[in-house]
């Protein structure tokens, strides 16, 4: 396959250094200087007032008291009249289908927040569609107006043996994607399990990373902060998000892991984090910010790094820290902090002015010289991407689900039943293993809405084997008959159906069959919310207000089926993520992720 093109090649530094030097020298103009504002300097935590930058060929040539010398003819001059000029925003770490939305339009998004750096991770598309999605994001990412850089996905599946995926992808894979011109690393090594261990496959994709020079990313969700964590630092993962308390943080940056602190739309680890540095003193260079899971209703109504920026702040941050912590720090991790991440000479221009440090309205936003958003409003069109259609059929049922489907056997002549239950932790990704007394009837289990316990099933859509596995889950407190289900089921993107009602649950697993994909809701057997997710079942290329709309019609019809969990949906979409503890479902059966191994329904 054909790598897509930059619909505008973008001239590396040396390329463009003669230029450069020319102009910072006043021997030739600028194409566009921003003049008498207050340059914000992550490199010396400053604010220097009075300040002009001048740029040229899209990158920083002059930083200064007065670029007058800069000046041309031709020049654009840009009054910051008293503004900060600050850095563009980097994401450094998230998954763009979790937004359900596609590259282009996940851009499309994200620029007027000031957002001009991502550092993606497509590993749901890749348990989907394999090396072939992955190639599809790498090159619609190349063709955005701003820095979209891809981590090739490590674990598809992301525990072997405990899942089945669309594909399978392994360390010969890593090292062909380590050639792509856009490929930044390997993503998040989920199967921790297996560093520690010493799995082959794991150290070998770890090693082809290594080997080309680039960033291999952690994920270690696990408690144990002794010799097993030690291991998994040693195996080489070079950063980790998965903390949630200000330990972890502290043992990450003290193994020499930079601490990835994430706000998204579900997880909010920063505030419990963040004192590592606001109250214990540490270094705050080994820190930073990221969103790791955004629905796009949250980056239509709420923001993205901006609002993880805002939130740091306001958990005690000073602002020029956590401005560090979203700019410098994460292209210093990456290896690109001479061409990223703060406005100094030679490096991308991209920048943002805002009025306020503290609460950041994002006023104008620049990438590589081009204003891209001005006052909340795109001022470019991103480029869109033509998905092809085997891409769009990939919800394989194998057969239309009925009720019976989704009945749970109970053990011979039992009259009650101690069942094992999925309990989900608001705010945070990991869940609780639960225990739970069930009435049998008719030979059959049922949830409890007494006990806040309705029913899980995942329903396997690669194969099309018919296969359905049913479980117990609490902590949404639905009520009624109703039912929800979704192809996104992370890391394996089976079907996730939640609900009350047999006949509901089929009534939702077939609709999205139809629909080749996304989310639905089922209330008294009327579909009463609906996100169409045609692509991989994951993702729309509609604009993101199209998708939000839908998507928050999608969490109300929630709330009127009883649930009052906040963000709920992300806790949905993660029930089936077999690398964070403790109880997780897969299309193998219930999975103890403490122990990594399979466990029973019933307790006997």
């Amino acid at each position: 396959m054909k790598h897509y093109d930059m619909k505008t090649h973008f001239p590396a530094w040396p390329d463009v250094a003669p230029q450069l030097i020319a102009t910072a020298a006043g021997r030739e103009p600028a194409d566009t200087v921003i003049k008498g504002g207050i340059w914000v300097n992550v490199h010396t935590r400053e604010l220097l007032p009075d300040h002009d930058i001048a740029i040229r060929d899209g990158r920083i040539a002059f930083c200064g008291p007065d670029a007058s010398h800069c000046i041309g003819e031709t020049t654009k001059i840009i009054e910051a009249k008293g503004r900060y000029i600050m850095p563009g925003l980097c994401d450094g770490h998230m998954h763009i289908e979790s937004g359900m939305l596609t590259v282009s339009r996940f851009t499309e998004a994200v620029i007027p927040h000031g957002t001009t750096t991502m550092f993606v991770d497509p590993h749901e598309v890749a348990n989907v569609l394999g090396m072939d999605g992955v190639r599809h994001m790498h090159d619609e990412a190349l063709a955005q107006p701003i820095n979209v850089f891809v981590q090739m996905p490590s674990c598809a599946p992301s525990a072997p043996g405990l899942e089945t995926t669309g594909t399978e992808l392994g360390p010969e894979d890593v090292a062909e994607a380590m050639s792509w011109p856009n490929i930044i690393g390997l993503g998040e090594m989920m199967n921790f399990p297996g560093v520690i261990h010493g799995d082959p496959k794991m150290l070998g994709e770890i090693a082809a990373t290594q080997r080309a020079g680039k960033t291999v990313g952690g994920h270690y969700a696990s408690p144990n902060l002794g010799p097993e964590f030690a291991a998994y630092v040693a195996g080489g993962p070079a950063d980790d998000h998965e903390g949630t308390c200000e330990a972890d943080a502290i043992a990450r940056v003290r193994q020499g892991m930079r601490s990835m602190m994430r706000l998204g739309s579900a997880w909010y680890d920063v505030e419990t984090q963040i004192t590592a540095v606001t109250e214990k003193g540490l270094d705050p260079r080994n820190f930073i910010l990221c969103t790791d899971d955004s629905h796009s209703g949250t980056l239509v109504n709420d923001g993205h790094m901006n609002r993880v920026v805002r939130h740091a702040i306001a958990c005690g941050c000073d602002p020029l820290v956590a401005l560090q912590m979203a700019t410098i720090n994460t292209a210093t991790h990456f290896g690109l902090e001479r061409d990223i991440g703060s406005i100094t000479p030679g490096r991308r221009a991209d920048i943002i002015l805002t009025s306020d440090l503290k609460t950041l309205p994002i006023e104008l936003v620049m990438a590589r010289g081009e204003i891209v958003a001005e006052n909340g409003e795109n001022a470019v069109d991103p480029t869109a991407y033509a998905w092809p259609a085997d891409t769009r059929q990939t919800v394989h049922l194998g057969k239309t689900l009925g009720a019976g489907d989704f009945a749970i056997t109970a053990p011979q002549g039992a009259q009650t039943v101690t069942a094992r239950v999925i309990g989900v932790v608001e705010n945070q990704a990991p869940t609780k293993a639960l225990t739970a007394e069930l009435s049998v009837n008719n030979g059959t289990v049922s949830g409890d809405p007494a006990q806040d316990v309705c029913q899980i099933a995942l329903v396997e859509r690669h194969r099309a084997t018919g296969g359905v596995v049913n479980g117990f889950v609490s902590g949404f407190n639905y009520t009624g008959k109703m039912a929800m289900a979704s192809t996104v089921a992370h890391d394996s993107h089976h079907m996730i159906v939640v609900g009350t009602d047999h006949e509901n649950m089929a009534l939702a697993a077939n609709r999205l069959g139809e629909v080749g994909g996304g989310i639905c809701v089922f209330k008294d057997g009327v579909e009463i919310a609906m996100v169409e997710l045609p692509i991989a079942g994951l993702m729309s290329d509609l604009p993101a207000q199209d998708v939000a709309k839908a998507a928050d019609r999608m969490v109300a019809a929630m709330a009127e089926c009883g649930c009052t969990v906040n963000n709920a949906y992300m806790q949905h979409s993660l029930l089936a993520l077999v690398v964070i503890p403790e109880l997780r479902i897969s299309d193998l059966g219930l999975v103890d992720v403490v122990k990594f191994e399979m466990t029973p329904l019933f307790i006997e």
